[in-house]
């Protein structure tokens, strides 16, 4: 009978080296980052956009309940999801950035083999933890505008965020607007034209300011006025209506604190 031969020391480590530095390789490209976005080097994993309507003043209680559904919002943005918060101005599609970047994930999303958690739970502290924990505190809270373009803010996200390069195929998409979401502009007006949505079909706002919102998910934070001139169930219905007729998903209202 033939004795196989012992294979050769070396030969038997340099397989196990290699096999090492293989496993080193594929794990060296988890975890890594953009040094400039903080995002994944594929791009985001996902696109959250938050729209704070600062047209009209919020009360304190309020305030205090938007800032921890704010936070809520946030804390569900998974590491290599990428945030971008907006304030609502006067002028239809103007919109202010307050924040924008990826969440680069905390020291415990790294392999300490590959990479340095320390390092990137100070990044992640640094560029996104510290600065969207004192955002809620930057929120505008000044007198009515003039206006109210909810939907013009909507679809200048859409255009310049959800249809941008940073969007992958199939990524998830969430906006959440936080708002009394009263439309108030010179061509169309809830004020004026009640929540009649054909009175809205019929303006010229659906024209102007409509947009598709395919793949995206909505939630409204809702803040509620003394004065409105209708019920926040009929208020929801539209919106509801109006989301799902633009393609989008209505996720759900939530309503806040207080009265304004």
């Amino acid at each position: 009978m033939r004795v196989p031969l012992p294979r050769p020391l070396p030969l038997v480590l340099s397989v196990a080296m290699l096999a090492g530095f293989g496993w080193m390789w594929t794990r060296s490209g988890n975890g890594h980052i953009d040094a400039n976005t903080n995002c994944p080097l594929d791009g985001p994993s996902s696109l959250t956009a938050v729209l704070i309507d600062a047209t009209d003043p919020i009360s304190a209680t309020t305030m205090a309940d938007l800032k921890n559904e704010f936070r809520k919002t946030i804390g569900q943005v998974e590491p290599g999801g990428y945030v971008r918060i907006y304030t609502l101005s006067s002028a239809p599609g103007e919109l202010t950035v307050m924040f924008d970047g990826c969440n680069p994930g905390d020291g415990s999303t790294v392999d300490s083999w590959t990479n340095n958690p320390a390092r990137r739970q100070k990044k992640w502290e640094n560029a996104f933890g510290d600065p969207l924990n004192k955002l809620p505190d930057e929120i505008p809270n000044a007198a009515s505008a003039s206006q109210s373009p909810i939907m013009a803010g909507i679809q200048k996200i859409k255009l310049s965020l959800f249809d941008s390069s940073l969007a992958k195929q199939g990524s998830p998409k969430r906006l959440v607007v936080a708002s009394d979401m009263i439309e108030h502009t010179t061509i169309y007006s809830q004020y004026r034209s009640g929540l009649d949505y054909q009175k809205y079909l019929n303006s010229a706002a659906d024209r102007t300011y409509g947009t598709s919102l395919d793949g995206v998910g909505i939630t409204i934070l809702y803040i509620d006025r003394a004065k409105k001139p209708f019920q926040t169930l009929d208020h929801a219905e539209f919106w509801t209506h109006w989301v799902q007729n633009h393609h989008g998903e209505f996720e759900k209202l939530v309503g806040l604190d207080g009265l304004n």
